[in-house]
């Protein structure tokens, strides 16, 4: 039997941003800044919209393997809060453009590539290790949203055994 890793690291991956969005789509507006937790420095690290943005922040950045350089796409800012909270739409059409990157990098993935060295301050891993790690990410908060979602009875959530297809 031949097993192709790309492809089925694609589809867990895929799978883990496909409930991030769900959860996203499922916010409804009273909830879009609610407060998962208290962060001492400001408490819209811990809202809602903010962890969406994070997560596709940290993906966007570890999928491009640097900090050198990066900057997300307009109209987020790197570095510092925005004035207002991102819109859903916004969020979503980030996560869209990530989900893009993400198939498109695993599926297309080298070995020259994946062994690539990606440094950070706090860690230097592989470029395929890296992006295990950023799957692990995507799902932590994915599950974070889905459960303050449920904690509000909001319902719709399920589990996604592999990623969906664009035409879904």
């Amino acid at each position: 039997m031949k097993i192709d890793c790309r492809t089925s690291i694609w589809n867990q991956f895929g799978a883990a941003i496909d409930m991030l969005e769900d959860a996203i789509n499922l916010c409804p507006d009273h909830l879009w800044t609610v407060a998962l937790w208290k962060d001492p420095e400001d408490e819209r690290y811990g809202q809602f919209w903010f962890i969406a943005y994070h997560t596709l922040f940290w993906l966007d950045l570890f999928l491009t393997g640097t900090m050198e350089g990066f900057k997300p796409p307009q109209p987020f800012i790197r570095g510092k809060l925005p004035e207002q909270p991102y819109t859903k739409e916004q969020i979503i059409t980030y996560l869209s453009v990530c989900r893009d990157k993400c198939q498109s990098a695993l599926e297309g993935l080298t070995e020259e590539r994946a062994q690539q060295r990606c440094g950070f301050e706090w860690m230097e891993l592989s470029f395929m290790e890296l992006q295990l790690y950023s799957m692990r990410h995507v799902q932590e908060h994915a599950a974070q949203l889905s459960l303050v979602l449920g904690q509000h009875e909001v319902t719709g959530m399920d589990w996604i055994a592999s990623a969906r297809s664009k035409d879904a």
